[in-house]
């Protein structure tokens, strides 16, 4: 591109980012969004609103070769925002590209299984997330930015807040999972986190963040990994066992919505496929949940 062409290109760009605040997206589908417009304006050397629909049907097409297709959706989506939101253009997106509708079922860890993944982890900062993130379902970052005025132990429930979709909701809070918070937060006693960064005691006692997401994920597959168990799981797979696991011990699938803070009952359906069950009370049933795992909960060394 030349200078003029370049500079057309910044206005729209910065055009494009201004619609993405104003429509109030979340940070991570601004970057996602923005990617998309940068992506396709490099493959070109072209400003996006140039392209032709044989244009975008050759990106997409080269796209789909050389990329998953979660990006190609990342990117449809992007640019279908660009064309509705700054060049006021309707995007055609089926007849340029239609990602296939993949319904896989998650792989379920069994109540055996999850008392050994908890059991064979070495640092009580890891068993008490994992404990934590299974027992009210949480996804990965919800459970990581937990602090301390979240806990309602009065009242047994957690405020998760700005969630999926930046909404917040209550959990309930099982009673083995207020005894490990209790317990592994008493070791450090941050004034904020109850999961602060650091790998000393001193470190998470002065934290003024929580703990590390990618450090998180490996020491967790690690963990798997020792257990010598083969199953396709990761941090969201808790979710998932949760989820599944409700169903078996009888709460209805109206509860377990609101637990996991899913949108559409749908999503929730999902579990009654990953089990053979379904009945009530949140708070009693989850800790009959808990009941059958069998953990020891690791003493912080705080010397």
């Amino acid at each position: 591109m030349n200078k003029a062409q370049k500079k057309h290109y910044d206005s729209l760009y910065h055009q494009h980012l201004s619609a993405l605040k104003r429509q109030g997206k979340s940070k991570a589908t601004i970057d996602a969004y923005s990617r998309a417009l940068r992506r396709i304006t490099h493959h070109f050397d072209r400003c996006p609103d140039r392209l032709s629909i044989n244009d975008l049907k050759d990106y997409f097409t080269r796209l789909i070769e050389s990329h998953s297709w979660s990006t190609v959706k990342l990117d449809r989506c992007g640019l279908q925002f660009f064309y509705k939101h700054v060049l006021a253009k309707k995007w055609i997106w089926v007849d340029i590209v239609k990602p296939p509708v993949v319904r896989s079922l998650p792989d379920i860890l069994t109540p055996d299984e999850l008392s050994l993944i908890i059991n064979s982890t070495r640092e009580a900062r890891y068993q008490t997330y994992i404990l934590t993130a299974f027992s009210m379902g949480l996804r990965l970052g919800e459970a990581l930015n937990l602090k301390i005025g979240d806990i309602d132990a009065k009242r047994v429930r957690v405020h998760i807040r700005k969630g999926k979709g930046r909404k917040d909701r209550f959990v309930a809070l099982p009673d083995l999972t207020l005894h490990a918070l209790r317990r592994y937060w008493s070791s450090h006693r941050n004034p904020c986190f109850l999961f602060p960064l650091g790998k000393t005691v001193e470190q998470r006692s002065k934290a003024k963040k929580h703990m590390d997401r990618g450090g998180l994920q490996k020491s967790f597959q690690a963990i798997i990994r020792g257990c010598n168990i083969h199953k396709r799981v990761s941090i969201h797979t808790l979710r998932h066992c949760c989820g599944t696991h409700l169903v078996e011990v009888g709460l209805n699938l109206r509860a377990i919505q609101e637990l996991l803070g899913h949108e559409s009952p749908k999503t929730t359906v999902l579990y009654t496929q990953l089990t053979e069950s379904v009945n009530q009370n949140t708070i009693e049933l989850i800790n009959t949940m808990m009941g059958r795992l069998s953990i020891k909960l690791i003493e912080e060394n705080v010397s």
